[in-house]
């Protein structure tokens, strides 16, 4: 039974139009993406369950991706470098963290924090450098959130209407992808991990999604290996990597020693046939005849 993998049909085409040099790869645009946890409650005796992680799943009419389950993200926002009230590690810190200037680290880290808010009703963000907001629900915030989503307002303007402070220290940076050269709409996406915070709720606030789930990483990559559930190569290889982690807390400590290092897709001609691959990930490598379908 084939798994989960989302694959484009026309990614054979682009590639080979890579590969003989008829299409230019477009420059890819930052972005951020945030694999939101939390503990599962013990059953009877037995240690606990793990982790679950939110998870929605992008609805089919989606160019990009219809039909996948993924984390909650998106672009940054140029106006997430705009002044914010700051939390946490230094935006010196997360530059050196995330291979980026100080201006561009925060603006990664907000378009995290933002994205976040803005598809899941979640803010990691709080009055003081050790609180954080509880219920987000109600009319007041909702009418912020979509302004957010408008774009209406920015986000730094958003936080000083409500006096509150991005805490950079809730998140933490896990894994950075690039989406293929062969790809039109490409993503240079960092990867974060963070708790959900007490007192607040997850819920479908994104236009891009027609369903919420709360699953452990463990069964979300059995459905995607039974092809149940349809996931690009970054999402089910993140999962897999949150699988040994008994706790949020765990995986949060873990987060400062991941390699940064960028993934990115490689497509070559070998032996009369193309092949795409992920470096690091080969369950993702495909062999593509000339005329004929991927295996």
């Amino acid at each position: 039974m084939a798994n989960g993998q989302w694959y484009p049909p026309e990614w054979p085409d682009r590639i080979r139009a890579l590969a003989d040099g008829r299409l230019t790869p477009v420059a890819p645009k930052r972005a951020a993406t945030v694999m939101l946890l939390k503990d599962s409650a013990p059953t009877g005796h037995t240690a606990p369950a793990g982790p679950t992680v939110h998870m929605l799943r992008r609805r089919a009419s989606m160019a990009f991706a219809g039909g996948a389950y993924a984390y909650p993200g998106g672009g940054v926002d140029p106006r997430d470098e705009q002044p914010v009230r700051w939390a946490g590690p230094t935006r010196a810190w997360w530059a050196n963290r995330l291979g980026v200037e100080d201006s561009t680290a925060q603006a990664i880290v907000c378009a995290a924090v933002r994205e976040t808010y803005e598809e899941a009703g979640v803010l990691l963000a709080g009055p003081t450098e050790e609180t954080v907001v509880g219920d987000t629900t109600g009319d007041d915030w909702e009418a912020d959130r979509a302004a957010l989503v408008a774009r209406d307002v920015s986000f730094a303007e958003f936080l000083d209407r409500r006096g509150l402070a991005v805490r950079s220290d809730l998140l933490g940076a896990w894994t950075r992808w690039i989406t293929p050269e062969f790809e039109p709409r490409r993503y240079d996406t960092w990867f974060f991990v963070a708790a959900l915070p007490r007192g607040q709720r997850t819920r479908n606030a994104s236009t891009e999604a027609d369903r919420t789930v709360w699953i452990r990483p463990a069964d979300a990559a059995v459905a995607y290996d039974r092809g149940e559930l349809l996931m690009m190569p970054p999402t089910i290889a993140t999962l897999r990597q949150l699988t040994p982690y008994d706790s949020a807390a765990r995986a949060l400590a873990a987060a400062p020693d991941r390699d940064l290092t960028p993934v990115l897709a490689q497509a070559r001609v070998e032996g009369g046939e193309l092949v795409l691959s992920w470096p690091g990930h080969d369950e993702f490598t495909r062999h593509i005849p000339t005329g004929g379908t991927p295996a």
